[in-house]
């Protein structure tokens, strides 16, 4: 406690009533929600498995456990709940199972599970799958996000398309039901609409949640706002920590305004404000400062800090987008030459992913090494997804999420209403998807031909596992891959022959994993029939190993998007692609949604710790020919005593852009001798 700040103890230490932290930028937040967790064990004697603390990701979450375990023993912290919020709400879906009718081991469906039913729906109304599918799955995860259920959304549809995305969410929700399965959404709609209309279980939940902590609160959505009323009840002891300036994420069911709307629910909340930066220079505040003041504030606040004025900031136009790139790249490896740093210092942020590409050649021809953060992961691709789904069926036919996936892709004639009814039946004999096909009693449940589809596939899948079990399994792996024809099914399902051979040769390289894994396990244990089953699970696994990858400190130079960065501080950074059009982005300028381009902006400018770089390009290659964009209207807001222009009325010719870039190359070698 002594380390925090005034207003950073009184957050922590107050608990008489609802409190909201108003966070900036770089204030500490989470020091003060792990000292508060510790204040509420140590002074307060609160039991740690009565203390819930929740955020977004699960990198924060961990982050939290780490630094509460370094202030209290393990015996403390017993029980203590440090989660995300899906984390949260499926733990609750799991103790209340029976109540929701759900069967234990229910399937979670991500978004590819989900767009994948959605669209067998759209083909049983005799639609194509392929125009709407991710359309409506969008708009049902919206109308989840904001606590609407399936009804409510057909009451209340403006037109045709409303009314029938309403449709297909009913139709959707039922088989799921089916299936014994929630979507990523229902991790925090079924728990809220479960503590909302039966009490009992709402009582059971509040007395064992004592107080409730909320990090980011200016990213929940509707329901993530209703779940934590519910759980905090008429005791209402909770403190929830958010900075209405850094909410950037409307588009994807977040809503600032849950910060106010805690004003009108809870008249006794008291507000600190959190406004001392640790991590900025005074000129790189003074400059977001002004930027946000233009948005329109229920809670004002202003970022200072003690670290003195710093650096200007530097506005650099340059004459194309090609010289922005090269600028960027010569500018990092000349500053790191003459300041002594590690490239691991720098990070270049932008609008949109298909901005780094020109920079990515530059940075290779001047082989500075670098991470494009945000990329997909292998286990991430959809075809990958596929081929592990059917590994997982063959060493647990009881699998029934893989079982929904590889059921019908390619297709096998098993439309949903079949599956609808085999789900049914699963339920009610408390079985498997698999095993209920065997069974003599769901003959009189589905007609003899569709009976007949199912028993062929799982005979054909039992097959697999034998061969898998008794020959080489990667050969039987192989031999499953041509069996389904999935290299066919790819090049039916892209236009595109390059992206079906790219994602076949994805294929290719997850099966040759699977044949090193094997040899290394023979070579470790000697054995003639290596357990499958263990590679499979080992490479289930492997998704969570490359995120931590991902996490890796090693000597790079970051590129990521705006709202990559968020959260992320680094020493000295670049910030591209200043113009009208890419931030703000067009399409939030015809919505008029300019506030939340300059949350992003704002959310830019304040990872910088010392050095900040403004680019833009006065011409742009745009559909195949050039324009000369306008200058981002958020330059105009930024105050003239610290910012330094470069290039703004010049009109550099490619003669002279070259002869800069050699003697940027030139200074840089004389440096190096």
């Amino acid at each position: 406690m002594s380390e925090l700040n005034p207003k950073q103890l009184e957050a922590a230490r107050y608990i008489d009533a609802p409190c909201l932290v108003l966070a900036g930028a770089g204030s500490g937040k989470t020091r003060v929600i792990t000292q508060k967790i510790a204040y509420l064990i140590n002074e307060c004697e609160m039991p740690a498995h009565r203390i819930v603390a929740v955020t977004f990701t699960n990198k924060a979450a961990k982050e939290m456990k780490q630094r509460v375990g370094q202030m209290l023993s393990g015996e403390k912290t017993r029980g203590l709940s440090i989660s995300t919020f899906h984390t949260l709400g499926l733990k609750i879906i799991r103790s209340e199972s029976k109540t929701l009718n759900l069967k234990s081991g229910f399937s979670i469906f991500d978004a590819v599970d989900s767009t994948q039913l959605i669209k067998s729906l759209l083909i049983q109304e005799n639609l194509s799958e392929s125009d709407i599918a991710d359309n409506i799955r969008n708009t049902i995860s919206s109308w989840k996000s904001k606590f609407v259920l399936p009804a409510e959304a057909l009451s209340n549809a403006q037109d045709n398309d409303e009314r029938f995305a309403a449709h297909i969410y009913q139709i959707y929700n039922r088989h799921l039901i089916a299936y014994n399965a929630v979507d990523f959404d229902d991790l925090i709609m079924l728990p809220t609409l479960l503590l909302k209309d039966n009490e009992e279980v709402r009582n059971k939940w509040q007395n064992r949640i004592h107080y409730l902590l909320v990090d980011e609160y200016q990213d929940t959505n509707t329901a993530q706002y209703l779940l934590v009323q519910l759980l905090t009840g008429v005791r209402a002891a909770f403190t929830v920590v958010g900075d209405d300036d850094q909410s950037v994420y409307s588009w994807r069911g977040a809503n600032p305004e849950n910060l106010a709307q805690l004003k009108t629910d809870f008249p006794q909340l008291n507000l600190i404000k959190l406004e001392q930066n640790y991590r900025s220079s005074g000129n790189i505040l003074k400059a977001a400062n002004a930027v946000i003041k233009n948005n329109q504030h229920v809670f004002e606040k202003k970022l200072w800090c003690e670290l003195g004025p710093g650096n200007s900031i530097r506005i650099i136009r340059c004459p194309n987008e090609e010289d922005e790139a090269e600028r960027i790249a010569m500018d990092i490896l000349n500053h790191r030459v003459r300041n002594n740093t590690q490239f691991k210092d720098y990070a270049v942020l932008y609008r949109g992913n298909f901005q780094s590409r020109l920079l990515e050649l530059k940075l290779q021809s001047l082989q500075v090494p670098y991470r494009v953060s945000g990329g997909t992961s292998f286990f991430a691709r959809t075809e990958i997804k596929d081929i592990m789904a059917y590994l997982r069926l063959v060493i647990n036919p009881d699998d029934d999420n893989a079982f929904i996936r590889v059921i019908n892709l390619p297709r096998r004639e098993i439309g949903p209403s079949t599956l609808e009814k085999l789900g049914t039946y699963a339920r009610e004999r408390d079985t498997s998807l698999f095993s209920a096909c065997d069974e003599l009693g769901l003959e009189q449940h589905l007609p003899s031909r569709a009976v007949a589809n199912l028993r062929r596939f799982t005979q054909w899948m039992s097959q697999v596992t034998e061969q898998s079990e008794r020959n080489d399994p990667v050969q039987a792996i192989r031999e499953m891959i041509d069996d389904i024809a999935y290299e066919a099914w790819l090049f039916e399902q892209h236009s595109n022959g390059k992206m079906a051979e790219r994602k076949m040769e994805n294929v290719w390289q997850l099966v040759n994993s699977i044949k090193t894994m094997i040899e290394k396990a023979q070579e470790e244990d000697e054995s003639e029939h290596p357990d499958l089953k263990a590679v499979i699970n080992k490479l289930v696994l492997l998704d969570l190993l490359e995120e931590q990858q991902q996490e890796d400190d090693s000597d790079r130079v970051q590129l990521m998007t705006l709202h990559a960065s968020k959260g992320l501080e680094f020493p000295h950074v670049f910030l591209m692609g200043l113009e009208e059009e890419l931030l703000p982005h067009r399409n939030s300028i015809e919505e008029g949604n300019i506030e939340e381009e300059r949350r992003l902006f704002y959310v830019g400018i304040t990872r910088a710790q010392r050095t900040l770089n403004l680019t833009l390009a006065a011409k742009r290659k745009q559909y195949g020919s050039f324009i000369s964009p306008e200058p981002s209207r958020f330059l105009e807001e930024l105050p003239d005593d610290v910012i330094q222009w470069e290039g703004k009325n010049e009109k550099r010719s490619k003669k002279d852009s070259g002869a800069l870039a050699q003697a940027h190359l030139k200074n840089f070698r004389d440096l190096l001798s």
